[in-house]
């Protein structure tokens, strides 16, 4: 499984972006599909998750701002990012387990910089 992601940049505080993430396989056989980020000096920390059955799950400081959606037409994963804060700015990274053996696939990390 290989994971593509995309949308990073450079935004004001209080801007806006999308990141996406595409799999090279139907999104049908990943259980999770998620974005982490790391920011500088910090451990890699979960933003946001769904699952396979449409459920979702944010860290308490996204909640109301991100949003994560699915496209199964395009194996597709996105994080609305709204109401953008500098202490948002970090690598994102997708992440997505299968649902047949649970394994981990990671993207490559989009930069995310928010300026205050």
């Amino acid at each position: 499984v290989q994971l593509q992601a995309s949308g990073g940049g450079l935004v004001q505080a209080g801007g806006s972006l999308r990141l996406s993430c595409e799999a090279s396989v139907s999104i049908r056989t990943l259980a999770i599909m998620a974005w982490y980020r790391q920011a500088p000096g910090k451990q890699r920390e979960p933003v946001a998750l769904i699952s396979n059955e449409g459920s979702t799950n944010y860290i308490d400081s996204v909640k109301g701002r991100f949003t994560i959606s699915e496209d199964n037409a395009k194996n597709t994963w996105y994080l609305q990012m709204n109401s953008l804060k500098p202490e948002d700015t970090a690598v994102y990274y997708c992440n997505a387990m299968t649902t047949l053996r649970g394994y981990h696939y990671w993207g490559q990390g989009t930069q995310v910089t928010v300026s205050s």
